[in-house]
């Protein structure tokens, strides 16, 4: 793709890069996202004044205020609104302490508010297309975008080791985001603006070279450009077949992720052995896209990560914490990725009293009504016992160390945790598994096994049904 040069004026570059992206589509709704920079301001002024199509009526503005920079953000608030009621467009103003939001989520500032600009964003477009009759997939929200940041943003993961996907650095459309001016660097915003006369607000920090991005923009790409005039127009060749390459991956990924990852609540869940079979690579994206899709705060998730989880696929024991507060652990032939701290809540002991039920906390509730010797129930969740062979009221808690039953059926005693394990209890669940007692003897594991001594036989008089509702269990258990 060749790469626009300075002779071309910002409202040729970008009308150029609408048209070849189709980034615009008649009838569309346009949402600017307006911080009061340069770029952000000429991308509204080229909206605003029609330079890249007729939007009347369908053009709005979003402005951010993170409360980072006390006046001086307020002063970029002024910035936009006035110009935003000098060109007749329609802004919302949102004022959102970042700061906060980034200590408490555990985020650096700039994925915090780039979090947040999004949010918003999406919220707000959906909105709009409401209120204009517009489907929301007909939605756009325009970033501005330059090809200086692409470069810089190619550099920056260069550095920090990236595959195609992040050195493809940013595309021009993802989703309803659009990026107008991905094709023009910099200089040629800069030359527009002062050819129109329109002022517009710096960021201090972008001066701050111990700041990364910084650094990248005042030394290091110009240093390479003074070696290299022509790296701009190589390194966006370069970004282009690599997001080429990564687009055909994806394509390739996508039949693997909808065939071997499901959809739990607060979970997503691997077919681990159906994954580690496929080759590494493959493997890998298909963990990468199947995790941003169900948990989108992992979308910068580093590749140590991602290939830990890929090799943990065939460790029956794997457990794993991941950056953004996410938790991968192996469930025999299931690999489950969910926030930290969602196993299950423990049982809260008490007393079960016939008939009656008792709230077991987070494991639900379990219920002690009489049955009828002719519809005896074998659970997992529903079991019939023979009353009179219990003393009641019963005690519910959790499993013992060294706890044992004799098992229903079965000729013998065995361990809890052995039937937790026969049945595929994940770890995660075994606290919130109720275990009824009749004194030390052990009545029903519940969802898992009844005790033979407490079976329904042709001498019981009287039946008793032990009824477990559990909030979620997130796995199927098979009764003893």
């Amino acid at each position: 793709m060749p790469y626009p040069g300075a002779m071309y004026m910002l409202p040729d570059i970008a009308r150029v890069t609408v048209e070849r992206h189709a980034m615009l589509p008649e009838g569309s709704a346009v949402l600017a996202l307006v911080s009061g920079g340069a770029d952000s301001i000429a991308l509204l002024r080229l909206l605003a004044t029609g330079e890249l199509g007729d939007l009347t009526g369908r053009l709005a503005v979003l402005h951010v205020n993170h409360l980072l920079r006390g006046e001086q953000a307020d002063a970029d608030e002024a910035l936009v609104t006035a110009l935003c009621e000098r060109l007749d467009v329609p802004c919302r103003v949102v004022r959102y302490d970042v700061a906060a939001y980034a200590e408490a989520e555990g985020l650096n500032l700039e994925d915090a508010g780039r979090r947040v600009r999004y949010r918003f964003a999406e919220d707000e477009l959906d909105a709009r297309c409401a209120g204009l009759g517009v489907p929301p997939e007909r939605g756009r929200i325009a970033v501005a975008h330059t090809a200086d940041d692409r470069l810089e943003t190619f550099l920056a993961r260069l550095v920090a080791g990236a595959g195609p996907g992040g050195l493809g650095s940013i595309a021009p459309v993802r989703g309803r985001i659009v990026r107008p001016l991905i094709d023009a660097r910099r200089s040629d915003v800069t030359a527009y603006l002062t050819t129109l006369g329109q002022p517009w607000r710096e960021d201090a920090t972008n001066a701050d070279t111990s700041r990364e991005r910084a650094w990248m923009r005042h030394e290091l790409l110009p240093l390479i450009e003074r070696r290299n005039p022509s790296f701009g127009v190589t390194a966006a060749r370069t970004m282009a077949l690599l997001g080429e390459q990564d687009d055909a991956i994806g394509e390739i990924a996508a039949g693997h992720v909808e065939r071997l990852s499901r959809r739990e609540p607060e979970a997503l869940v691997f077919d681990a052995p159906g994954v580690a079979a496929l080759p590494a690579w493959l493997a890998r994206r298909v963990v990468r896209d199947a995790l941003i899709a169900a948990f989108p705060e992992a979308s910068r998730i580093e590749y140590e990560h991602i290939a830990a989880v890929t090799a943990g696929l065939a460790d029956t024991a794997f457990a794993r914490d991941l950056s953004c507060g996410l938790r991968a652990e192996a469930e025999y032939d299931r690999l489950r990725i969910s926030r930290r701290g969602d196993g299950s809540a423990p049982v809260a002991p008490g007393l079960l009293e016939l008939p009656g039920t008792l709230e077991l906390g987070g494991a639900g509730t379990l219920e002690a009504r009489l049955g009828a010797p002719a519809e005896v129930a074998r659970g997992p969740h529903r079991v019939s016992i023979d009353a009179e062979a219990v003393r009641w009221p019963l005690v519910i808690d959790s499993v013992r160390e060294g706890d044992r039953m004799r098992p229903l059926g079965l000729g013998g005693s065995k361990k809890l945790s052995d039937l937790l394990i026969d049945a595929k209890v994940p770890r995660r669940l075994r606290s919130g598994t109720p275990v009824v007692r009749d004194g030390s003897r052990i009545v029903w594991l519940a969802g898992i096994a009844l005790a033979e001594e407490c079976r329904v036989g042709p001498a019981t008089a009287r039946v008793a049904d032990l009824i477990w509702r559990p909030q979620e269990s997130g796995v199927d258990r098979q009764p003893l």
